[in-house]
């Protein structure tokens, strides 16, 4: 079953009473889980430099409103950073940590360093037991299906995985109910949220809101459904750390009623 959370960077604020906050409203929404954000200067739930004072509060909010750690959002490819990311998600039971790719796209000498990188700390993911997941992500050296497909050819331990967002690759040019089949095979992973328009930017966060902008949503669960892809799917929205709770709550509410009614009429959930 394609399980449902949030990435809770969607609520903004540190530490466990803002991550509870956060729980106790995704649990009231509805969904499976939660992707656990660990990125200064956004969200910083789960603080890296010292995870280990955290771990046991963070798994007692997850029993108490019923909510897995499907993923958590580590964003860097520091090697430091990674390796307390990776510690932390072996501790509180985080199969999946998603970072981004960095470099510049249509770079080259990007790409290949990039991509070196990227297979150094997948190596060193597969030695703590979890999956790391990279996106195309806009702008970025990989950016679109060609260049994912490129990543995915060279890297090849199986602690790598593609993080598939349907939001950055339709900001790349691309339609991503056409570009998901090529990559399934490799995603572990799912950032969802819908957009208006082309542009960098993600745009509005009420507009990031599955259901409400211009990309076939409909289309991509069905594609996800028909390939067999069983992994987490989690919103992520940004740009709404200064919104109102209730405006925070209303954006995970709806994607939560409009992925779980696509995903049951496609037999996913």
């Amino acid at each position: 079953m394609i399980k449902l959370g949030v990435n809770t960077v969607l609520f903004g604020g540190n530490g466990l009473g803002a991550l509870e906050v956060a729980m106790k409203h995704l649990a009231w929404a509805g969904f499976d889980g939660i992707e656990i954000s660990a990125l200064p200067g956004m969200a910083e739930h789960l603080v890296l430099d010292e995870w280990e004072k955290d771990a046991d509060g963070i798994k007692k909010l997850c029993q108490d409103y019923n909510l897995e750690m499907l993923s958590m959002e580590a964003g860097t490819l520091d090697e430091e950073r990674l390796k307390k990311a990776f510690a932390a998600g072996q501790a509180i039971g985080c199969p999946v940590i998603n970072v981004g790719p960095g470099g510049q796209a249509d770079n080259e000498d990007d790409f290949q360093r990039q991509t070196d990188i990227l297979a150094a700390r997948a190596e060193m993911a597969e030695s703590y037991g979890v999956t790391m997941c990279v996106k195309a992500h806009v702008g970025a050296s990989i950016y679109n299906t060609p260049t994912t497909l490129r990543a995915m050819e060279k890297i090849k331990s199986p602690a790598f995985g593609i993080d598939m967002d349907p939001s950055h690759v339709y900001r790349s040019g691309e339609n991503p109910v056409e570009a998901l089949p090529a990559v399934l095979s490799r995603v572990k992973h799912i950032h969802i949220r819908d957009c208006k328009g082309r542009q960098q930017s993600p745009g509005e966060p009420k507009n990031q809101a599955c259901g409400r902008g211009d990309i076939d949503l409909m289309g991509y669960c069905r594609v996800m459904v028909e390939g067999g892809y069983d992994g987490p799917c989690c919103l992520e929205c940004i740009g709404a750390s200064n919104h109102e709770l209730s405006q925070q709550a209303i954006i995970a509410a709806e994607t939560y009623g409009y992925l779980n009614a696509c995903l049951k009429a496609l037999g996913g959930r």
